[in-house]
């Protein structure tokens, strides 16, 4: 029991267990070890969350933004000096590598914490509009008690991209980690109260798929902002909207990564392993199409072999270690199946494929996999996979590519490499994407907003644009004469 908080949820500024919940078993991916074992939240512990958020936020909204940003700031400097054992808890709790948790996880959160905490007094102000005599005037307002819902590939982070908006903004949230890593969420409440954060303004409760519609559904929650799966994003876009909620999606995607053949074939590659690899392949908006032009094909598909084959695997507390486990049994058995379709379908297995032959164990490990010679039909090809698993693709012209490219429900992500940058400008504009890049791949900075297009979701996480999402306009017109009437 090497990570066993005090107990399941975290409500009104402390832990609070309810043993009749479904238990939950935290394990950890490298070893199979049950590190933690916790409850789901009952009904009851739902109502006590939402009671204490629903309580605290009309005087936390009373204040002003620049004193809630200050707490905020405040968190982000605790997380930063205890980035270490933050990012060994997510390690234990994702199995990813902690030479990429120690650079990419508490401290995304971290930034978050600190770029809202800073925006808020100059972001959340209205306009002054004049009407002669008159005048109106709008402010933004917060919009109550937020619902947050987190996947199991950045914990730390999400709980962090949900809730710093939400509470800069003057809300109180309820969030609700993935059953697959519960722990990262309890610990950013704790170091959230003792940055001084009012009790009640910020709930941690665990819970599967059962705990999501009392959260979605309840009378009390004026927001709901998902991240997860395209089939999870419509269940719970169909319980929100019952209650005329708002809503933040941000879902899945089958994201294209183009390189012309004037791209510098190093960085593209990189780009494309980055976009394919970083988190086990565990990241919604990696561009697991990676359209390559003819004329290169085979020397990307060479190079990108022996760099791939390079890549260490092995115990995720070793800096050394580049690439972890899987999150799951469950989510390595599906992968597999997929390279199993792709096999079956004709695509040509470059790399990869399987389970690595050195690690032993109750691990959930697999080999980084490359196929080549992917045509847009294959299932490989059109559904997400979310693992290790990059599918290259050729094309002849730019008009093919874009075309093939943006021929998918999702819209998600994007990426373009080419020393053309009248052309790279040219194809992002022409891309179906939310969220797009040019000669680099998954730089997500808190200063710039992320988010998707089509059935990849909708409104934007992170930079100010986040803010809009977690308030609502208040319209004030000012008579400033006698009122005139007919009769």
């Amino acid at each position: 029991m090497r990570a066993q908080p005090k107990a399941s949820h975290f409500i009104d500024g402390e832990y609070v267990e309810d043993a009749a919940g479904t238990v939950i078993e935290s394990i950890y991916p490298a070893t199979g070890e049950v590190i933690a074992r916790l409850h789901a939240a009952t009904p009851a512990i739902v109502e006590r969350a939402i009671a204490a958020a629903r309580r605290a936020q009309p005087e936390w909204a009373a204040m002003s933004p620049t004193a809630r940003g200050r707490i905020l700031k405040r968190a982000a400097d605790i997380m930063r000096e205890r980035n270490r054992e933050l990012s060994e808890l997510e390690t234990l709790d994702t199995g990813k590598p902690i030479q990429e948790t120690i650079v990419a996880d508490p401290t995304s959160g971290a930034d978050s914490l600190e770029f809202f905490g800073g925006v808020a007094a100059a972001a959340l102000n209205g306009d002054y509009i004049p009407l002669g005599g008159d005048f109106a005037y709008t402010k933004r307002v917060p919009l109550g008690v937020c619902v947050g819902i987190g996947a199991w590939n950045y914990p730390q982070q999400i709980a962090c991209w949900k809730g710093a908006p939400a509470l800069v903004a003057g809300n109180a949230m309820v969030f609700k980690p993935s059953e697959n890593t519960p722990l990262g969420a309890l610990k950013i409440a704790e170091i959230l109260i003792e940055a001084g954060l009012p009790k009640g303004l910020f709930n941690v409760i665990q819970g599967d798929r059962s705990t999501g519609p009392l959260l979605v559904n309840h009378k009390d929650v004026a927001k709901v902002s998902l991240t997860g799966s395209v089939p999870t994003g419509r269940k719970v876009y169909e319980a929100a909207a019952a209650g005329l909620r708002h809503v933040t999606m941000e879902l899945g995607g089958k994201s294209p990564l183009i390189v012309f053949d004037d791209a510098d074939l190093e960085s593209a590659i990189g780009g494309a392993m980055l976009g394919n690899f970083y988190s086990t392949g565990q990241v919604c908006s990696n561009g697991t199409r990676v359209f390559v032009q003819k004329k290169i094909k085979e020397a990307f598909l060479a190079r990108l072999k022996e760099r791939t084959e390079a890549i260490v695997i092995g115990d995720p507390m070793d800096e050394a270690t580049q690439l972890g486990p899987m999150v799951s049994k469950a989510q390595r058995d599906k992968v597999l199946s997929y390279t199993e379709k792709g096999k079956a379908e004709g695509a040509r297995l470059v790399t990869g494929g399987g389970i690595p032959n050195h690690v032993s164990g109750e691990g959930t490990y697999i080999q980084p996999t490359v196929f080549a010679d992917v045509t847009d039909e294959m299932t490989i090809a059109r559904e997400e996979i979310f693992g290790p698993v990059m599918c290259v693709l050729d094309f002849d012209d730019e008009a093919e590519v874009v075309a093939r490219a943006n021929a998918t429900e999702f819209g998600l992500s994007a990426g373009v490499f080419t020393a053309d940058l009248t052309r790279a400008h040219r194809v992002v504009d022409r891309l179906e994407a939310g969220t797009l890049w040019i000669n680099t791949y998954n730089l997500c900075p808190v200063e710039i907003p992320f988010g998707g297009s089509k059935q990849s979701g909708f409104g934007r996480e992170n930079s100010v644009a986040a803010l809009n999402h977690y308030t609502e306009l208040k319209t004030v017109y000012v008579g400033m004469g006698p009122v005139e009437a007919p009769y």
